[in-house]
Parts: structure tokens; C-alpha cells; sequence
């Protein structure tokens, strides 16, 4: 799951990058609110939620939450900030935010608040995602072929999470890296390929299907 975090505190930042790294997340991370605008203005921009500062350079958490809202981003928004009166919250919430979490934090409460958010999106309530013989749990990181237990990579865990996002939607391979590489990682020409083989072989050939000049998707097998 790619998010993008909107945070001017170094320590804070990379604090939330490195912890949400090792929760399976992949992480943007900018500084200040112009470019946040141009991270979320990016045609190819794929976030599945904003992690979003109040009080930044150059434009304002809040300042920038409205102007994606007047404009029709409904990327879920969750504000991170030191403000914590009830006004404020108030505020943050009706200026369009779907959550609110109060510094200082627990990582793993901001990782369940993520899930939260993804479910809310996509229009789910429950926790695990079923389709067909599979059976996923994105907070867990735990995956159920045909109720055997699969054991996943990190990489192949995100790609088969992006192509169960929308079960049965067709992915180019362009999607499926922006899912799974943020801005500072190389992506092999053939990586989504190579995870993708080992998807196939872990779930068998008839679970991710290859559109022919489109990209691919799973099928319910």
C-alpha cells in the first residue's frame, strides 16, 4: 500500500518512514505543503491515503486539505498533528480529513488507522478480503490459499493486495510498480514479472490472469 506523508519534522518523518516500512508500507515523503500539492496533482499519483501535517512551509495542512477537496481528490486524509483541542479536531474533520490522530502516537495504531482508512475506501467493513479461494488479511500481512496458509514476500504480498483492491479490475504494470516502489527505489524492468511468477507458483497459474496488452488481474478460481 503507497501513502504519502506530509511532514517538515526530519525526526518525526523519518520516524514514520521507517515504521511504516517495516509494516509493509511504501512510503513518499515530502516536507512542505507545495509539494504535497505537486506529489497529489501527479497524474500517476496511486496513494492510498495521505498522512498530512498541520502546520507546514509554504502552504498549511489544513489550506491544502481544502483545495484537494474543491477540487474532487477523495483520497482518504489522515491529519498527524500536535493540535489537540477539541476546535481543532472539529476543524481538521469538516475541512474534509477522514481521521484524525494527535502527536505523540503509537505506530501501530496508525497502521490499523491506515487499514481503516483502505477498508472505508474500497467499501468494506470487514478486515479480510475473500475472493474466490483466496483470503487476505492486509493488517496481519497473512494470506490463505483454498485455507492452506501462504507464505508471502513483502513485495509479493503488496502486488497480489493491489490486484485484490478491486477483484477482477485489470492492472498495467505501470500501476503495479507505482503500488509497489515509492520515489527513492530502482525497479528492476522485470520485477513485476518476477513476483508475479512466484505468485503464480505459490497460488497456482490460474490465479492471476494475464490480459494480453493490458495488464492483469485475478480471476475467482
Amino acid at each position: 500500500m503507497r501513502l504519502l506523508l506530509v511532514e517538515d519534522d526530519p525526526m518525526i518523518g523519518q520516524a514514520i518512514c521507517e515504521g511504516l516500512d517495516q509494516d509493509g508500507f511504501v512510503v513518499d515523503w515530502v516536507r512542505d505543503g507545495e509539494h504535497a500539492r505537486l506529489a497529489l496533482a501527479n497524474p500517476g499519483a496511486c496513494y492510498a491515503a495521505v498522512l498530512l501535517d498541520l502546520g507546514l512551509p509554504r502552504l498549511s495542512g489544513l489550506d491544502l486539505l481544502a483545495e484537494w477537496r474543491r477540487n474532487g481528490n477523495a483520497v482518504p486524509v489522515l491529519i498527524l498533528t500536535a493540535r489537540d483541542a477539541v476546535a481543532d479536531r472539529v476543524k481538521g474533520l469538516n475541512s474534509g480529513a477522514d481521521d484524525y490522530l494527535v502527536k505523540p502516537f503509537d505506530l501501530e495504531e496508525l497502521a490499523a488507522r491506515i487499514h481503516a482508512l483502505a477498508r472505508r475506501s474500497a467499501g468494506r467493513a470487514a478486515a479480510l478480503i475473500e475472493y474466490g479461494g483466496l483470503r487476505m488479511n492486509p493488517a496481519t500481512h497473512e494470506v490463505w490459499w483454498r485455507e492452506r496458509p501462504v507464505e508471502l514476500s513483502a513485495r509479493e504480498f503488496a502486488l497480489l493486495h493491489a490486484l485484490l483492491e478491486k477483484p477482477g479490475a485489470v492492472l498495467s504494470r505501470a500501476q503495479l510498480e507505482e503500488r509497489l516502489y515509492g520515489w527513492d527505489r530502482e525497479v528492476a524492468s522485470n520485477a513485476v514479472d518476477v513476483h508475479l511468477h512466484n505468485l503464480r507458483k505459490k497460488l497456482g497459474g490460474e490465479v492471476i490472469a494475464n490480459v494480453r496488452g493490458v495488464g492483469f488481474r485475478v480471476v475467482k478460481a
